[in-house]
């Protein structure tokens, strides 16, 4: 463990005991000064421990772990996931016009462009109704992928609703049967396209999916494949399912599927919202990226944003951390940065294979309000965990009519922040079982059950609205959190060796629970669940 780390540990032991209300107290503009701004969106992380001291210890730990020196290697095309050997270029996927970035000395921007012009050629025609069905204009469009095919693309098609003007989207990832049988039963096959998104076309659950699709498409549909589109880079695989080359939209190995709807796993989002709001959600994600480039770490979001997260985390001990969008059309953003983070920074290992000296990424989970407060607030109130929260608020929500209810909204997002800072002390309590006329005993036990302990920490995102724009800095934001979390951890935040083991073991299981291969070999456990599930 470096100096800066056991300098951080040192002063969080002695400084343990601090509670927010007296930071506050001690500074008045103690708000302003722990809060940073890009454009119109605000981060305060305020309502938190981290005072002068511990965030300069922070930011000395940020700079002498390299971050600003493997940011650069990152943007100009280095090829930071050591272990496959590969760059990490989402950011190009979204890069300004006319950038230029190369990789092992190629410029990738041209072939960017061209990839995202074809999207959008495609888009429109489908949009337009120049792609037709066997039925005529193209009414609903399902992608089906999983992971990062899925997770983002979902996330953001249901954040956007409010720019839908081209046809339904619907996605299915879950190789579980019931996930593509209830999302075609009430579909038109003659009226469907179909997008598989596998960058080798042979993700298990994936394509399985889509040739229960392409069976549903066939009692209809004289050719089903007319009506698939592929994202995938294995051009013969999509050609001998009898997919077009015109309808295939590849990206390359430095895009991680997690990182990848900027690109054209975006497709199902650009029909669903048009080129033109693609090309903005695009434009916020650059705007972050710039920030993220250019501002001094101590001013710049993406990085105190993954600050007060090693804060919580590595420095206070905290294992799990709650995103909280009080924003219904977000309710998937915490499944998107599950696996965003989680895949990312959930290692166990440094760069150089040697054992991690402090632990990796958090468990990362998450509701939206208020939804969230019928359910599990109960524990992060008074529950004996510390559980740090990370709220996001929209400064006015897509529905002017219903301003009175995104008033409620806000006051119970504000309201839960300051209720997990503040608490409530026994001495308040009592007084206020004292007026409802308890005493004695009685009183006692029953103040007891409403002691809140307070000081629990908290962030708050605010944005001006949920447009395009917008969640394209929210999403970069998140990513850029992920690697500067991942590079002062010293691991690689790029690779996912953790879901290779089980992929495996399924692949070897399916002929034992098929009967066409015994259960020697296996542990007691699974031959029993096998000889089980046989019946």
């Amino acid at each position: 463990m470096s100096d800066k780390w056991q300098a951080l540990k040192t002063y969080h032991a002695t400084a343990e005991a601090t509670r927010i209300l007296d930071l506050f107290a001690a500074d008045p503009a103690r708000a302003q000064r722990f809060s940073a701004r890009a454009g119109e969106m605000l981060f305060d992380y305020s309502k938190t421990t981290m005072d002068d001291r511990a965030r300069a210890l922070l930011i000395d730990l940020a700079r002498v772990s390299g971050v600003a020196e493997k940011r650069a290697a990152m943007f100009g095309g280095e090829k930071i996931n050591a272990t496959e050997g590969r760059a990490v270029l989402h950011v190009a996927l979204r890069a300004p016009e006319g950038a230029s970035i190369l990789v092992d000395g190629h410029d990738v921007m041209p072939e960017v462009r061209a990839t995202r012009a074809r999207m959008a050629g495609f888009a429109n025609a489908v949009r337009e109704g120049r792609f037709v069905g066997q039925g005529g204009r193209i009414t609903d469009v399902v992608n089906i992928g999983i992971g990062g095919s899925d997770l983002g693309p979902a996330m953001a098609t249901l954040a956007l609703a409010p720019y839908h003007d081209g046809p339904r989207v619907h996605y299915v990832s879950n190789v579980d049967g019931a996930h593509i049988h209830d999302t075609l039963a009430g579909l038109n096959p003659e009226t469907t396209l179909v997008i598989v998104a596998s960058k080798t076309f042979t993700t298990v659950e994936t394509m399985a999916n889509a040739d229960t699709a392409r069976r549903w498409m066939a009692t209809r549909v004289k050719t089903p494949a007319s009506q698939f589109a592929a994202v995938s880079t294995a051009g013969e695989k999509t050609a001998a399912y009898g997919i077009d080359p015109e309808r295939v939209f590849g990206f390359e190995d430095w895009v991680g599927g997690r990182y990848s709807m900027w690109g054209p796993i975006g497709l199902a989002l650009m029909i669903a919202i048009g080129p033109a709001q693609f090309d903005a959600f695009l434009a916020g994600g650059r705007d972050m990226d710039e920030r993220f480039v250019n501002e001094p770490l101590e001013q710049n979001m993406s990085v105190m944003l993954a600050l007060v997260g090693i804060w919580h985390n590595q420095i206070c001990g905290h294992a799990t951390r709650a995103v909280l969008p009080y924003d219904q059309r977000l309710s998937r953003l915490p499944a998107f940065l599950q696996q965003l983070e989680m895949e990312s920074n959930g290692k166990r290992v440094a760069i150089d294979g040697s054992d991690l000296t402090t632990h990796s990424g958090p468990v990362v989970w998450g509701e939206p309000g208020t939804n969230g407060q019928h359910a599990f607030y109960q524990l992060i109130h008074q529950g004996t965990r510390v559980v740090p929260c990370e709220f996001l608020i929209a400064r006015e929500g897509h529905e002017p009519d219903l301003g009175h209810q995104h008033l409620l909204l806000v006051a119970n997002c504000l309201a839960q922040s300051e209720a997990l800072m503040r608490g409530r002390s026994l001495e308040e309590a009592r007084a206020i079982m004292a007026q409802k006329g308890a005493t004695g005993a009685e009183l006692e036990c029953q103040a007891r059950h409403r002691v809140f302990p307070g000081n629990r920490p908290s962030t708050t995102l605010v944005y001006p609205k949920l447009t395009p724009f917008t969640l394209g800095q929210i999403i970069a934001l998140y990513e850029h959190r992920v690697f500067v979390e991942g590079v002062i951890l010293d691991l690689n935040s790029y690779d996912q060796w953790g879901v290779e083991l089980g992929k495996e073991l399924a692949l070897a299981l399916q002929p034992v629970l098929e009967g066409r291969q015994g259960t020697d070999g296996k542990d007691g456990s699974t031959a029993a669940l096998v000889r089980y599930l046989r019946g």
